[in-house]
C-alpha cells in the first residue's frame, strides 16, 4: 500500500487547512513565507502555493511551523485527515 499520498492522491494532507487558516488570517502567500522565516523556517510563496494545492509535501517542523504562524495546534491541521482514516 502506498502512504505517501492521500486519498485526493496529494502529496500532503494539510494543504487545504494551511489555505484556510491562511485565508482566515489575511494573509498573502508572501506575508505567511514571511513569517515562517522569522521562526527560521524557509518556505517561498509559490512553494506554499504548492503545498496547499498538494503538489509539495510538509515536513514536520514546516507543520509546526504553520501551526505557529496561525497561532493554531498541529492536530488542528491534520484533524480532517485522522478522522476520515478507517
Amino acid at each position: 500500500m502506498n502512504n505517501t499520498r492521500s486519498k485526493e492522491g496529494e502529496l500532503n494532507v494539510v494543504g487545504s487547512k494551511i489555505k484556510y487558516y491562511r485565508e482566515l488570517n489575511n494573509l498573502s502567500y508572501q506575508k505567511l513565507s514571511d513569517k515562517l522565516m522569522l521562526l527560521g523556517i524557509d518556505i517561498h510563496k509559490q512553494a506554499i502555493y504548492n503545498i496547499e494545492i498538494g503538489i509539495r509535501t510538509v515536513v514536520d517542523y514546516e507543520l509546526c511551523g504553520f501551526a505557529k504562524c496561525f497561532n493554531i495546534t498541529v492536530n488542528d491541521l491534520t484533524d480532517d485527515y485522522f478522522k476520515n482514516l478507517k
